[in-house]
């Protein structure tokens, strides 16, 4: 295959690079990529660079991913999470390419507290959440060769996100409030990255492929909640040799309303994988052992440097 990766140095977008190297080319762009443009805010540089590489698949790993700025900066909210996006769309139906995208949990409104399934109508609360969803519309609108990955929480040792965060305030800190009334599935970018190449294997098996375009859930087994999930951080940090001020039982629970943020998160992130497991047969792993694995890595590191 001839991949073009959008946003190769986020979270998703640098484990990509790794996994979707062995199913052919890869050309790994980001935001400050020369002489092609990798830039989500620069629609016409973008629609040049699809032009010029005329990729079998494009891979759309960049987003614009700060919560709460978005609240002040909508139009830079969706002139990379919408107006991008469609943008590729068309780009990809004109040359008969692939789209693979990724969108969140923040499209739903977080109420009740049963898994979100694909068919479950979208309400979202704040702009990013707003933003992406315009994406997806705009994806499903002008691409008909498309998968669009719904996920959450998701984290790994490359970049910034909320393991590495705790991580860095038990270390400075005797005791940390989280909170513990919203759930969800912490997902390392690794197991997206590994997913979304499996995915591509099974879509270039297809003839014509269509019937599995569409939208799925990709998130890690089992729930969560932020407190629990803090809990267990400290717990393997600590038993990794990594030097904390914070010992698991001083990681207090608190409720949302006692952490005031510009953007309101939804209380329930759970996202129904069944679609996605069913369709292209692939396993999820409980989301410990993700986590478990990024603190074993963080903690080696420690150690190297």
């Amino acid at each position: 295959m001839n991949i073009l990766l959008l946003g190769s140095n986020g979270q998703v977008g640098w484990q990509l690079q790794r996994s979707l190297g062995v199913l052919g080319t890869v050309t790994a762009l980001e935001r400050h990529s020369k002489p092609l443009s990798g830039d989500l805010g620069d629609a016409d540089g973008l629609a040049k660079t699809v032009d010029v590489l005329r990729p079998d698949v494009i891979v759309n790993a960049a987003a614009y991913t700060a919560v709460d700025r978005a609240e002040q900066d909508q139009d830079a909210a969706y002139a990379i999470n919408a107006t991008a996006c469609e943008v590729l769309a068309r780009e990809a139906t004109r040359i008969g390419a692939w789209l693979i995208h990724y969108s969140t949990d923040y499209v739903f409104d977080g109420s009740g507290d049963l898994p979100w399934t694909e068919n479950d109508a979208p309400n979202p609360l704040g702009v990013y959440g707003k933003s992406k969803l315009a994406g997806e519309k705009a994806i499903r609108s002008h691409c008909p060769r498309h998968v669009i990955l719904r996920t959450s929480w998701v984290f790994d040792t490359w970049g910034h996100n909320f393991l590495k965060s705790i991580l860095r305030a038990a270390m400075q800190r005797d005791s940390l409030d989280v909170v513990a009334d919203q759930w969800g599935a912490p997902t390392r970018a690794a197991l997206i990255a590994d997913v979304t190449a499996h995915v591509l294997r099974r879509l270039d098996i297809q003839e014509p492929g269509h019937q599995l375009a569409g939208v799925y859930h990709l998130a890690a087994g089992g729930v969560t909640n932020w407190h629990d999930y803090a809990q267990l951080v400290v717990r393997e940090a600590i038993a990794r040799g990594l030097s904390l001020r914070t010992r698991e039982e001083n990681v207090h629970p608190i409720p949302a309303q006692d952490y005031p943020v510009a953007a309101p998160r939804p209380s329930n992130s759970r996202l129904d994988t069944e679609s996605l497991r069913r369709r292209f047969d692939v396993c999820l792993p409980d989301w410990t052992l993700g986590v478990r694995a990024v603190v074993g890595e963080l903690a080696a590191q420690s150690r190297v440097n």
